[in-house]
Parts: structure tokens; C-alpha cells; sequence
């Protein structure tokens, strides 16, 4: 984690007034003065701000079934802001991992640990996510099996990961990936000669949606946990 960000996480100081005083030699970090706000540190190192020592405040991981028309931004844009729904204090230092379209709708993991929302959004680690989509026109019969070989979506150049297509009705599919390619259900379906006219994820990894709409919970510890592995 960043000096700044530490200090911003143990503090109620502004990001500026935080780098002011890092620059100031304000701060040492094991017993060493750091004047560079981006230096790296860990939880565990001592770091002091003039003489008092600091202590970030616990990570939090958050739950939220996403309204169709709002946005995963932590601003409100052209829609709304996710987080308008959230009753929590410094809202500023949390991020969504793995956002969802304006027009999708479902489930977000929230947080302000970085390192947990790598092992969920990041491709290597195979966190699979859910979704529940409705197409415009009846399934082809050979989709299933092109999911799971992968396909060459338009402006790639390498195959999607192996996907698992269930089928619902002929207008329905519950599709399973652990990547997080740019609009990528869409472009997945687009490529197949069909077109997705709705979008709900259902579950990432373990943890399946169980709030209602705009509604928001936080994880237990042992949902935390089952994305640390």
C-alpha cells in the first residue's frame, strides 16, 4: 500500500493535507524518516506521524445487488452512483471489484482492499462469475460447446477462457466465466449471432446474490476468506 494511502486509511486528513505532511518529514516509517509519498508499506511496519503511531482502520467487504441504471463509478456521471446506496463513512476509499454496465444488474463486491479485489478480478485466478442472460432470439443448439472451446471476439487475439453455458429456456442462459473481458457477455453472445437484451450476475465465486435490489450487506468472514485462496 501507498505511504499516502496508509495514512489516508488511519487519519481523517485530507489527501493533501496527508502529502504535506509527508513531505514536511512529518513521518517515518520503521524509525525512518519518508518524505515520498508513494513509498510502499505494509500493515505491519511502524509508521508514525509526528511521534503518534498510526493504525489503519479495518478493511471492509461490502455486498450490493446493483439497480439497473446506476453506475460502478464512485461519482455520479450521466447515471447515478452505486454507492448512493451505501450508509457507510469514507465511501471515498472504497472500489468495486468487478464492475457491471449502467444496464446490468446484480451483484458487486465492494471494498478498500486492494489485494482481495485482485484475486477476484484478476484472470489467473479464475474467480467465476455468474450471470443470468436473456437473448433476443432462441439459443443455438452449438453454443454450449463454443463457449467451452473459447471464441475470438472482434478486436482480440487471443480466445476467451473456457465458459459454461446452462440452458434456461430457448431465450435464456445461465453463462459461468472467470475472466473480465470489455463488455464481454455481450461481445460473447454478438459473436455467436445472438444479442443480449438483459444481464444479471447472480454470483462471484461462493458468494450468490441475496439482497434485494439496492440493498447491501457485508460479508462474512468466511465469504471474505474464500477469495484469499
Amino acid at each position: 500500500m501507498r505511504l499516502d494511502k496508509f495514512i489516508l486509511k488511519s487519519t481523517e486528513l485530507t489527501k493533501i493535507e496527508v502529502v504535506q505532511r509527508i513531505n514536511a518529514g512529518q513521518v517515518s516509517v520503521n524509525g525512518h524518516v519518508v518524505e515520498n509519498e508513494a513509498n510502499q508499506v505494509h500493515e505491519s511496519n511502524t509508521i508514525l506521524l509526528n511521534g503518534a503511531q498510526l493504525k489503519a482502520r479495518d478493511f471492509r467487504y461490502i455486498l450490493m445487488h446493483k439497480p439497473a441504471g446506476t453506475i460502478c463509478s464512485n461519482i455520479d456521471e450521466v447515471y447515478p452512483s452505486v454507492f448512493n446506496y451505501l450508509e457507510v463513512e469514507h465511501v471515498s476509499e472504497l472500489h468495486i471489484a468487478g464492475r457491471l454496465d449502467a444496464d446490468t444488474t446484480g451483484l458487486v463486491l465492494i471494498t478498500d482492499d486492494g489485494r482481495w479485489s485482485f484475486n477476484i478480478t484478476t484472470p489467473t485466478k479464475e474467480c467465476r462469475k455468474v450471470y443470468r442472460v436473456g437473448l433476443s432470439r432462441p439459443i443455438a443448439e452449438d453454443v454450449a460447446s463454443k463457449f467451452q472451446q473459447g471464441i475470438l471476439l472482434q478486436g482480440e487475439q487471443k480466445l476467451t477462457r473456457p465458459a459454461k453455458l446452462e440452458i434456461v429456456s430457448p431465450q435464456e442462459v445461465l453463462l459461468t466465466i472467470t475472466e473480465g473481458k470489455f463488455h464481454q457477455v455481450k461481445r460473447m453472445f454478438s459473436a455467436v449471432g445472438n444479442r443480449v437484451v438483459s444481464l444479471h450476475r447472480e454470483a462471484i465465486g461462493a458468494v450468490c446474490l441475496d439482497v434485494d435490489v439496492g440493498q447491501w450487506r457485508y460479508l462474512t468472514d468466511l465469504e471474505v476468506q474464500s477469495f484469499s485462496n
